[in-house]
């Protein structure tokens, strides 16, 4: 498989790594500030870019009929524009706030644990990510996945708030550490006890082979996709 990398820093290197491994090339590099390159070189593109050009990169694979994997957050104003391209061209396209396999038995967690909490109003809910310094987005992606989907299920909240103490809100606290990888806390608090389910990244190896098994398994399909597609889960 011939794979185009759009954004080539630490994760785009680690995607680098892993799908060699695995047996594919690496046809194409991209970093932030290019844009005259050719796609078409690829059999599929993998996007760990930044906000501002993600749309344009996964826009222009759609438009050339490459299936793209995009793991970008901070650009989600212009996803419903993706999607709709997508099924217009009749092209491939899977975003996912977060790739790790992990990470999405950890989504499943969290929805099911926001049913069980909804009838006990006694707890307060509340969301904590941790991030690299170099993280350019706060909420996380996958801080804002586990809001949402607690909204969802947990008939006490309709919306979030990134550093506000709001009773009526789910409050997300974000973080940057250095050479953190990710880290992400759900907590119900009342006044007896306090209940934490928690996913900590060890390092980037988990993000980078979900996307590379994204990518593989996007190959000969048309659609719109989410990792649960992909896992077979949810």
């Amino acid at each position: 498989m011939k794979i185009a990398l759009l954004g080539y820093g630490k994760m785009g290197k680690t995607i680098e790594q892993i799908a060699i491994q695995r047996g594919h090339q690496i046809v194409l590099k991209v970093d932030k500030d290019d844009r005259d390159y050719d796609i078409t070189k690829a059999d599929v593109a993998i996007d760990f870019s930044i906000p501002s050009v993600a749309f344009s990169n996964i826009s222009n694979c759609i438009n050339n009929q490459i299936p793209v994997i995009s793991g970008t957050t901070g650009w989600l104003e212009d996803y419903n524009k993706a999607v709709t391209l997508c099924k217009e061209k009749q092209g491939a396209f899977i975003y996912a706030s977060n790739f790790s396999l992990g990470v999405n038995i950890f989504f499943e967690l969290n929805k099911t644990l926001a049913r069980m909490m909804s009838n006990l109003k006694q707890y307060k809910v509340s969301v904590e990510e941790i991030h690299h310094t170099q993280k350019l987005d706060a909420p996380s992606g996958t801080a804002i996945t586990l809001a949402n989907d607690i909204i969802k299920e947990h008939s006490n909240y309709k919306e979030w708030k990134l550093e506000e103490s709001d009773k009526d809100a789910i409050n997300i606290t974000a973080k940057r550490i250095d050479d953190v990888p990710g880290t992400h806390a759900i907590t119900y608090e009342s006044e007896v006890d306090t209940i934490t389910i928690e996913h900590v990244a060890h390092n980037r190896q988990g993000f980078a082979l979900g996307a590379v098994v994204a990518a593989e398994w996007i190959m000969g399909k048309t659609g719109v996709f989410t990792m649960n597609d992909v896992l077979n889960i949810g």
